[in-house]
């Protein structure tokens, strides 16, 4: 059992996702200013990573925020209906 065990099916919510989404952006954006701000420190061709990065991370960040997943949307009953033959159960054939 890898996963925890769940009583419903119910995706992630709303809340849940883009609170998610946005600690992932601002995370991102946060290594962006640390390249930003190395881009004053570094000389030599290692000042090509940090604006590299300073560059690239943008994208990253908007393309990794805006990835909505989508397993888990549908939403499974807890038990099924089961019919039950009520002359079988009750005996009236006798």
């Amino acid at each position: 059992m890898n996963q925890p065990q769940s009583i419903t099916s119910l995706p992630e919510s709303p809340d849940e996702e883009r609170n998610r989404r946005m600690a992932r952006y601002a995370i991102t954006m946060g290594i962006r200013v640390i390249c930003v701000i190395l881009c004053f420190f570094v000389h030599g061709w290692w000042l090509l990573l940090p604006i590299t990065g300073a560059i690239l991370l943008p994208y990253v960040a908007v393309v990794a925020a805006n990835q909505v997943q989508k397993q888990g949307m549908t939403v499974l009953r807890p038990g099924a209906i089961v019919l039950v033959n009520r002359r079988e159960t009750t005996g009236a054939d006798e």
